[in-house]
C-alpha cells in the first residue's frame, strides 16, 4: 500500500502529537474544509453500521466522539477509541457520557470477538500499517460482525480529480491557516490523502486482512468512499 513520503516519515508519536495540537478546533475545521460534507459522510457511516439496541460498536479514530453519538442514540454501546490523548480529553469534556478509550489500532486493548461492528472514519490513513490494523479489527469483531471504513479516496471523474488535487495541495492548507490551531498538520493530511490507494486497491487490502463480502460505495463523487465487509460466521 503506497503512502506519501510525509506519512512514511512520521512516527506514531509524532502523528498523535499532531492530532493533540488540533483537537480543540478539530470538528469546526473539518466542517469548514469539507464545505459541510462531513455531516453527510457521518450520516452514511451511521446508516451502514445500522446499530441496534444492545449492539457493541467500536468507533476507531473517533477523535472527540462526534462520530460515536449516533450509535449511542440508537441504543448501542459505543466505544470511541483514539490514540490521541488530546482528542480524548476534549471529547470527554464535551461528551462525558461516552466510554472514551485510548488505544492503538494495531494493538487494540480489547478481547477477541467482543464487538458487533467496528468502524473507522478518516483514520486508517494515519495508521503505520493499515493491513495490521484491519486484522486487529477482525480479531475484536464477533463472527458475522461488520466493518465500515470511511476514508478519502479518488474522485471517479478525471477532470474533477484534477481540480480536487489542486484544492488539497493549495486551497486546503490556506484555509486551514485561518481556522485551524495547527495548520501545518493539514499539509500532512493533504499529502496523505493524495497518496492513499484508490477504491479497488483498498478493497483488496481489506480482503487480504481476512474480511469477507467486501464492497464499497462512493460518496461526493469519490472524494470519500465507504467500504463495507463482514467477518465470516
Amino acid at each position: 500500500m503506497r503512502m506519501s513520503r510525509a506519512a512514511l516519515d512520521k512516527k506514531p508519536a509524532e502523528v498523535a502529537a499532531m492530532f493533540d495540537g488540533v483537537a480543540r478546533r478539530y470538528d469546526l475545521t473539518n466542517d469548514v474544509l469539507s464545505l459541510g460534507q462531513d455531516r453527510r459522510w457521518r450520516k452514511a457511516v451511521t446508516q451502514a453500521i445500522d446499530a441496534r439496541p444492545g449492539d457493541k460498536v467500536l468507533d476507531l479514530a473517533a477523535g472527540t466522539g462526534t462520530s460515536s453519538l449516533p450509535f449511542t442514540e440508537a441504543g448501542a454501546l459505543a466505544v470511541p477509541c483514539d490514540f490521541s490523548l488530546g482528542m480524548l480529553r476534549v471529547g470527554k469534556s464535551r461528551l462525558p457520557q461516552l466510554n472514551f478509550t485510548a488505544g492503538d489500532a494495531m494493538r487494540l486493548p480489547f478481547a477477541d470477538g467482543v464487538f458487533d461492528a467496528v468502524t473507522i472514519s478518516f483514520g486508517l490513513r494515519n495508521v503505520a500499517d493499515p493491513a495490521v490494523a484491519l486484522a486487529e479489527m477482525l480479531r475484536v469483531t464477533r463472527p458475522g460482525g461488520r466493518l465500515v471504513v470511511c476514508e478519502f479516496s479518488h474522485p471517479t471523474w478525471a477532470p474533477f480529480r484534477t481540480v480536487y488535487t489542486e484544492y488539497l495541495m493549495k486551497a486546503l492548507p490556506a484555509i486551514a491557516r485561518r481556522v485551524a490551531t495547527n495548520p501545518d498538520a493539514y499539509v500532512y493530511l493533504a499529502e496523505s490523502i493524495r497518496a492513499w490507494p484508490d477504491q479497488r486497491e483498498l478493497a483488496g487490502v481489506i480482503g487480504k486482512a481476512g474480511w469477507e463480502r467486501v464492497g464499497w460505495r462512493n460518496l461526493s463523487g469519490g472524494i470519500v468512499t465507504l467500504h463495507r465487509a463482514r467477518r465470516a460466521d
